[in-house]
């Protein structure tokens, strides 16, 4: 879309739709069915997973896991419920997935402790992926998820 900038060294997956004016500074990945809202900005090195979606105006320098919705600055909402559905993800799919993401963001463990435990667990593809996504996301890390937000809304 119009006034978008794609840095150098991208890496940009297929079916992702880039909002108009947002920037991605040099060498970010994105990976397949993403969606970067209008005017938002990311980070040189980071990694965008899968069927993420990027709420418009936003700020990334961590790392967003495959599945989630974003925004703000560097904050995870939930998992993009209504993506899922769309691309066709199975209802165990989606169950396992919640588990995986509610191991990594609410369960009160720190990442090493969440994955650890997590190997212990059978989890299905979608999941492992989004678990793999959070161990090999070293470098920035991944963003965390908002404040009282566990409170506010269904995951």
């Amino acid at each position: 879309m119009a006034g978008a900038h794609i840095g150098h060294n991208c890496l940009i997956g297929n079916n992702v739709i880039i909002a108009n004016n947002c920037l991605l500074a040099g060498y970010v990945r994105v990976d397949d069915g993403a969606f970067l809202g209008g005017g938002s900005t990311f980070h040189q090195f980071m990694h965008i997973g899968r069927l993420v979606m990027v709420q418009g105006s936003s700020a990334f320098g961590k790392d967003l896991p495959p599945f989630v919705v974003a925004a703000e600055r560097n904050s995870v909402f939930g998992l993009n419920v209504v993506g899922l559905r769309r691309a066709g993800f199975s209802a165990k799919d989606r169950e396992d997935l919640k588990a995986a993401f509610k191991l990594v963001y609410l369960s009160g463990l720190n990442i090493s402790q969440a994955l650890k435990k997590a190997t212990t667990m059978n989890f299905s593809a979608p999941a492992r992926e989004f678990l793999d996504f959070v161990a090999n996301a070293k470098k920035r890390g991944i963003c965390p998820i908002k404040r009282g937000i566990s409170e506010q809304m269904s995951i």
